[in-house]
């Protein structure tokens, strides 16, 4: 693989998990097919293991707290890129707000999950998200 190649793979990766958390953020459930593979299997704190993009709307649409906003802010991402997959892993921090409000929640969490290349462009095929720790004011 070229190093022109490499790093034009590793910036859309960069950009994936940005999109993805702009999706969590705007609430943008009717694009998780930019984000995540028909077929993605979700790890996470709150939903447990989910399998299916239909599913994991469907979580995230039933996981909304009305008048409730977040801001995710993901860093430190590391890609390891392997022909058409690829693993990334990377922290995120997150705060919960209401408009116009500081936030009443932060969290950290860990990132991990598996990238695979689709004639759409780079989408999560797994992906694990970890909580670090969390406060609450």
């Amino acid at each position: 693989m070229s190093t022109n190649t490499l790093i034009a793979d590793r910036i859309e990766i960069a950009d994936l998990f940005t999109r993805f958390a702009r999706l969590l953020d705007e609430k943008r459930w009717e694009d998780a097919d930019t984000v995540f593979t028909d077929d993605v299997e979700v790890h996470s704190p709150r939903a447990g293991e989910i399998h299916g993009i239909d599913k994991v709307v469907g979580f995230l649409r039933q996981a909304e707290v009305e008048g409730e906003h977040t801001q995710h802010v993901t860093t430190d991402l590391l890609v390891d890129v392997n022909g058409d997959q690829a693993a990334a892993s990377g922290n995120s921090l997150v705060y919960f707000y209401r408009e116009g409000q500081a936030p009443h929640r932060t969290s950290g969490l860990r990132l991990a999950g598996t990238v695979v290349r689709t004639p759409a462009g780079w989408r999560l095929s797994e992906s694990r998200t970890m909580l670090a720790w969390m406060h609450e004011k």
